[in-house]
């Protein structure tokens, strides 16, 4: 009788140091990562821009489910205008200070700027989730390293207004695997423990739409070469615009639950999504077909 292969990614297990002492079990479920964007221009919703709006809507993403909550400052989405450290600290700080102890989950600040990521630790952070890699702010892994955090690599190349110019890849898991394999190197040269580190693939991000289906349909093999735990971040992004005939970030949420169920069957740790509770659902969902394949 003919042996039939296992058909999805496996999971191993992990665990990742938090700043303030905590750790991160990677592997038992997949984990919901819930995104709060306190910015005027976020692609994926209308933004969030007072302090008082962004503390009821993280409260709201624990409620509804969420196993990390990840706040952002800046919008790193393709074309956006990056703005400096002192306007990205006015708009995180209030609200990082206004949810401490009264969060129950872990905090991760989407920034690659070193004196932003050290200021929101300080005011009760426990992750930074580094778009770029640690390629802008390369002193941001001494900031991690130093603070005992732990660290989420994403894959891109180039900055957000001219990221797809450098979508060019003879085979993208292959090519990503390579370079996410030196960015975790060359965190862990600089101090930043090889447990703290999570890598993400960076979907939409100096990737085509190909690129980025690539990505999901071999996220299972991309995983291995690397050997870190995989964060995928599909939400809502542009990648799917045709699939979802045109429609407006907002109303891709459909699209994203296909996203978010290949990301788990190809063994993702972490999926970071916008609409919280029923991606709970499918995370659920597709976590049962994957144990059970």
């Amino acid at each position: 009788m003919a042996t039939i292969a296992k058909p999805f990614g496996s999971r191993p297990y992990f665990r990742v140091p938090l700043a303030g002492g905590g750790v991160l079990e990677l592997g038992v479920r997949p984990l919901v990562m819930g995104i709060l964007n306190v910015t005027p221009d976020s692609f994926g919703d209308s933004g969030i821009v007072t302090p008082a709006e962004a503390i009821d809507r993280a409260l709201e993403i624990e409620d509804e489910g969420a196993d990390i909550l990840d706040i952002g400052g800046e919008s790193t989405r393709p074309g956006a205008e990056p703005v400096d450290a002192e306007t990205e600290r006015r708009r995180l700080l209030p609200v990082l200070e206004g949810l401490r102890g009264r969060l129950g989950i872990p905090i991760s600040v989407d920034t690659y700027k070193a004196a932003v990521a050290d200021a929101a630790l300080d005011a009760g952070a426990h992750m930074v989730n580094d778009v770029s890699g640690l390629t802008y702010e390369p002193e941001l892994a001494h900031v991690v390293g130093r603070r005992g955090a732990s660290i989420v690599l994403m894959h891109t190349r180039g900055r957000s207004k001219d990221m797809y110019q450098e979508a060019e890849y003879s085979d993208v898991v292959v090519d990503v695997a390579r370079e996410l394999t030196a960015r975790v190197d060359a965190a862990a040269a600089a101090g930043v423990p090889l447990e703290a580190i999570v890598v993400d693939p960076g979907i939409g991000f100096a990737k085509r739409p190909e690129h980025s289906y690539g990505v999901l349909a071999r996220l299972s093999a991309l995983a291995d070469a690397v050997g870190r735990p995989v964060l995928v971040g599909p939400s809502r992004k542009s990648f799917m615009r045709a699939a979802a005939e045109g429609a407006e970030a907002s109303d891709r949420d459909w699209t994203t639950a296909a996203a978010v169920t290949a990301s788990v069957l190809g063994g993702a740790h972490i999926v970071r999504v916008h609409a919280i509770r029923p991606m709970v659902q499918v995370v659920r969902t597709a976590e049962e077909i994957r144990k059970a394949g």
